[in-house]
């Protein structure tokens, strides 16, 4: 458990890189997406393209410092509300080309989607780390920045 502990920002890219990868694959490839949308939802496509966008925006917002808190509760909803599609798969053995055609392997990723809830919430507190993954130059600005920049505007 320390190791995880130790390697949360690594994580935490890993987290937001896979799913911008998820999500522009909604874009690139929406087929297999559309696929498995539950028949009762309307306009697969464009669900594919929204949670796909939202996916993107996540992974982008999870190494934002300013708003990784609320991307981080935006990609537990988003967890949450693509889990019927991923219930749809399992519960009628709907083939996707390149995912072997196994019921079980299917059904793995039924409880892979609250590791996902679990991940996400890892990062729905604010961070003290110095060394929070970034995708902003600069930041997240460290205790000896932060004192450095007010003084500077003391002086002004």
């Amino acid at each position: 458990m320390e190791l995880i502990k130790t390697n949360k920002e690594l994580l935490r890219v890993i987290l937001a890189v896979s799913i911008m990868v998820v999500g522009v694959l909604h874009f690139a490839v929406p087929a297999p997406f559309v696929k498995i949308v539950p028949p009762q939802l309307p306009s697969p496509l464009a669900l594919v393209y929204i949670s796909g966008f939202f996916e993107i925006l996540g992974g982008i917002g999870l190494l934002t410092p300013p708003v990784s808190c609320a991307a981080a509760w935006g990609l537990i909803l988003l967890f949450i509300a693509v889990f019927p599609a991923n219930i749809n798969m399992a519960v009628n053995g709907i083939q996707i080309g390149g995912i072997p055609n196994n019921w079980w392997l299917q059904a793995i990723r039924l409880p892979f989607q609250g590791v996902l809830i679990a991940w996400g919430w890892w990062y729905t507190k604010p961070s003290n780390d110095p060394n929070q993954a970034s995708i902003i130059p600069g930041y997240p600005k460290t205790e000896e920045q932060t004192i450095k920049n007010q003084k500077s505007k003391n002086k002004n």
